[in-house]
């Protein structure tokens, strides 16, 4: 086992101190608070009270179109890492919803993991849409454990990001992609998102919206939710069926993206993955 290398991990919020308290909680464990680097959409901002030694860099916000606005944030994180991977080894970006595990069969921290990995420039974990099941699982307690409420998650292509990187690129809006760069899915990692964990939450948001928002959200539901509350789960196989499809098919459309034909598989989350403390 190699010295770990030098990691850090990027991203950028606004009015989201929740998750990116737990964001901040997750990789500071990783990796240590002073190696976090988060940009704060609005000079307004809240700086939450468990940043630690986190760079913190405030910005005056932009009112911009949702798609410019993806833009605009993409476009400051790449510039951000470019500049980090002077001194670092490798830079995670992702949203502040958003956590990279290891599996924790491998018996390796994160940082022992990716020190131990040889990347060819990226690195994405599967995956895994973690939504609330409606039929099962209650309202979020916001002081527990995501693992310890939460049992499903849509395989989701949106969300296996390329989000570790070990040389200067531009990323897409989101970390969806990177330009002139193919996907490489590690076996061990996943990347999981909690933007669905809970109902109440979405509805909250939407009533901040205004009440299009509202009644879009109770007339349709969120597809997340929708999708692990209806479809019945698959066993953990399906993370390596998943993992080969991904790997190995593209859409037309978008040749440095992964594909699943369109299915939409739920999968029981492995009771193990608890033990990464999200």
């Amino acid at each position: 086992m190699i010295k770990n290398k030098k990691i850090c991990a990027i991203t950028m919020a606004r009015d989201d101190e929740f998750f990116l308290s737990r964001w901040i909680a997750y990789y500071g464990k990783q990796f240590g608070t002073e190696n976090l680097y988060i940009l704060l959409d609005g000079t307004d901002q809240k700086i939450p009270e468990n940043a630690g030694k986190s760079h913190i860099t405030k910005l005056k916000h932009e009112q911009l179109s949702r798609s410019a606005g993806d833009k605009y944030r993409i476009k400051k994180l790449s510039k951000l890492a470019h500049e980090l991977l002077k001194k670092y080894d490798i830079v995670i970006g992702c949203d502040s919803d958003e956590f990279l595990i290891v599996d924790p069969a491998t018996k390796q921290n994160l940082a022992q993991y990716l020190s131990n990995k040889k990347i060819n420039t990226t690195l994405s974990g599967l995956g895994l849409d973690v939504g609330q099941n409606m039929y099962s699982e209650a309202i979020l307690d916001k002081d527990a454990p995501f693992l310890e409420q939460r049992e499903y998650a849509l395989l989701s292509t949106r969300y296996t990001k390329p989000v570790v990187i070990n040389k200067p690129v531009n990323w897409g809006s989101g970390f969806h992609s990177i330009r002139a760069s193919n996907f490489h899915i590690d076996k061990n990692l996943y990347l999981l998102h909690f933007g669905a964990i809970d109902m109440d939450m979405l509805e909250q948001k939407a009533k901040k919206r205004g009440t299009d928002w509202i009644n879009h959200l109770r007339r349709r539901g969120n597809g997340t939710i929708n999708a692990v509350t209806k479809i019945k789960p698959k066993t953990e196989k399906w993370l390596s069926i998943a993992r080969t499809l991904q790997t190995y098919f593209r859409p037309i459309y978008a040749l440095r993206k992964p594909a699943m034909f369109g299915l939409r598989i739920v999968v029981k989350i492995p009771n193990r993955f608890k033990k990464s403390g999200i």
